[in-house]
């Protein structure tokens, strides 16, 4: 960078160079302080964690729980978990291992749910459902499960709901909101900048990019998003109602008339939470801690009760290594996150990466039944079907294939599902969204305004047809329309051929409407409803297999991942490293992460829309 010539300019210069100087050393400071901690980690060699008899186990999931882990750089999370900007988020995985290995292990006397750092459920609700089924199998143990927060927003309750007790801080509250959709429309601020987006779609529910176009969310919209949000709110109401064992018109009693029963309660929200029966006690922290140590001992610092972290748990009982088994075998392939054109790494589904996967299931001999566990909104339409065509090559291998639905499996994300042998969704699954869209945003407007233009010569009409800074060409316009219209055939195809269904009914049930797993099952979008324990179950049926291991097919790392990982994972067990344990000593502001995470998401969705045909099957079904 060339130093400026006015004195004004070096003036801010100098100080730009400062600034950078200084961040860099302070990034250079901080990777050496990690390397050191690494290192003096790594010498003495990895220990395990030791479980102490009559231990509570302590499940305090952090951020989001997710069907798998976005991968970070080991480095880049140190660094960002120093500067605050890290996402955090829980595999369902882990927890659900963690409920398992306690249910059997006699060092394990309660559970302890905090739910205090957890953050969102609406958009994947059968994560805590399939949570909540675990917790339930746990009590057959006749161990007892107890709950604590400092507040309750509606998803932590849901997970809370599942204690013999829930005790929240007298200063806390109860929230329910139920379930809605809002979304920022921009058509008046685009027209305003002159801003000309250029959208292509098929489907009369395909309100993806309604926000480009309006102003507010069209009657269709409306129609189709408020059938699927009833449904999954329905089923959390009824399965919070049950856990408490309250009706389900005491449980709409509390929500519509909270005002007055609030202004009753003299302004207490602690109190009216008991009152209702959702809580069963008022405790602070301390009181909590105290209850603790009276139930299952205090530990060996003498300061806080017998407990273990579930992370730390899972390194003590988890084997170190997986043993290759000569056995028949399930293969399960996570498929979480945007559907994009190439490879990619955990968190995102790279059409090429999951292709890799499911090769890598289908060329060996002791597979003989792959599960796809799908978790995504879609994204490309060109990934997802170098996806679905390498599963139907496996098939056609004579591989079983079952797509296992989580949360959301939606366009794409249903595109890669529709020729599976079976599909298997949850209840509250949101699937279908069967449409694809296309959009291109040109700029000649206000670039005009500013006295700018472009203008040139081709040697055919295709030429100059499309250019951000010109425009698009009628003819240019058509031919993506047409191609639209082609991928969205194409997509009833599939369905139609997948589903035993002709075109015309399939249709019927598309047109990009967006449906929950009960309705997709009523449909017959999906065959079964159920969790990936059942997918992987009917799997093995299907491939006549009764002994049988299930091995999860995952990416590779590579030697430079593999050893900052074990030295990072050392550091961490070393140091009883864990997410969140009673202390509660890590600051935690709701609004701030849930803005920031939304501003992400946003970003990586953007990042994400790299089509080599510029056309997409993604549902955009997020829920507030």
């Amino acid at each position: 960078m060339s130093q400026p010539t006015s004195t004004i300019g070096r003036f801010f210069y100098r100080i730009w160079k400062t600034i950078d100087v200084a961040g860099r050393f302070l990034v250079g400071i901080i990777a050496i302080i990690l390397f050191v901690f690494l290192v003096r980690g790594c010498v003495s060699g990895p220990e395990l964690p030791k479980v102490d008899k009559g231990s509570a186990l302590m499940l305090a999931p952090t951020g989001i729980i997710v069907e798998q882990e976005t991968w970070v750089d080991p480095i880049e999370q140190a660094i960002q978990d120093v500067q605050g900007t890290s996402q955090a988020e829980t595999s369902i995985y882990d927890l659900i291992d963690a409920v398992e290995y306690a249910k059997e292990d006699d060092s394990i006397s309660v559970l302890v749910i905090n739910t205090d750092y957890l953050q969102g459920v609406y958009a994947g609700i059968s994560k805590y459902q399939d949570l909540r089924k675990a917790l339930a199998d746990f009590k057959t143990s006749g161990k007892k499960i107890i709950a604590i927060g400092d507040y309750y927003m509606q998803g932590q309750y849901y997970l809370a709901s599942m204690a013999d007790e829930v005790y929240m801080n007298p200063m806390g509250m109860l929230m329910f909101d139920g379930m809605g959709r809002n979304r920022t429309y921009y058509k008046s601020a685009l027209d305003k900048l002159g801003v000309n987006v250029h959208v292509f779609r098929v489907g009369t529910f395909k309100s993806a990019v309604e926000p480009y176009l309006r102003d507010n969310m069209s009657d269709a919209a409306k129609e189709a998003n408020i059938e699927w949000l009833g449904d999954l709110w329905g089923q959390m109401k009824g399965e919070i109602a049950a856990s408490r064992n309250m009706n389900e018109a005491k449980f709409d009693a509390y929500i519509d008339d909270l005002l007055p029963k609030f202004e009753a309660a003299g302004g207490d929200a602690g109190k009216l939470a008991v009152d209702e029966g959702f809580v069963d006690k008022l405790l602070t922290r301390a009181e909590f801690r105290q209850y603790m140590i009276d139930l299952v001992g205090m530990n060996e610092k003498k300061d806080s009760y017998k407990s273990i972290g579930f992370k730390t748990y899972l390194k003590a009982k988890r084997p170190l290594v997986d043993f290759p088994s000569a056995k028949s075998q399930v293969a399960v392939i996570v498929a979480k996150g945007e559907i994009v054109d190439g490879s990619r790494k955990e968190g995102t589904i790279g059409g090429d990466s999951t292709a890799r996967l499911i090769r890598k299931a289908r060329t060996d001999d002791n597979v003989k039944a792959i599960v796809l566990r799908v978790d995504s909104p879609g994204g490309s339409a060109f990934a997802s079907e170098v996806i679905r065509s390498e599963l139907e090559r496996a098939q056609q291998e004579g591989k079983v294939v079952v797509a296992s639905m989580g949360g959301v499996a939606a366009s794409g994300g249903y595109w890669i599902s529709a020729t599976s042998d079976e599909i298997w969704a949850h209840p509250s699954t949101i699937t279908g969204s069967i449409g694809i869209f296309g959009m291109v945003p040109t700029f000649e407007k206000p670039l005009n305004e500013l006295g700018i233009y472009r203008d040139g010569v081709g040697t055919t009409k295709w030429s100059r047809a499309f250019d951000v800074g010109a425009g698009i060409s009628d003819e240019f316009a058509r031919l993506i329309q047409v191609n639209i219209e082609n991928g969205y055939d194409d997509f009833l195809s599939l369905v139609a051929r997948g589903r035993d269904m002709t075109k015309e009914d399939v249709d019927k049930i598309a047109q990009g409407r967006v449906w929950s797993g009960e309705d997709a099952y009523r449909l017959g979008l999906v065959d079964k409803l159920g969790d990936l324990d059942d997918a992987i179950k009917s799997a093995a049926k299907l491939a006549n297999i009764e002994d049988y291991d299930v091995t999860f097919v995952k990416r590779e790392l590579d030697p430079q991942e593999v050893f900052i990982k074990q030295l990072l994972d050392n550091v961490s067990t070393k140091a009883g490293v864990e997410n969140v344990i009673e202390s509660y000593g890590k600051s935690n502001n709701p609004i701030v992460n849930g803005l920031m995470g939304k501003a992400q998401e946003i970003m990586s969705m953007l990042n994400n829309f790299n089509d080599p045909n510029h056309t997409y099957a993604h549902c955009l079904c997020d829920i507030k």
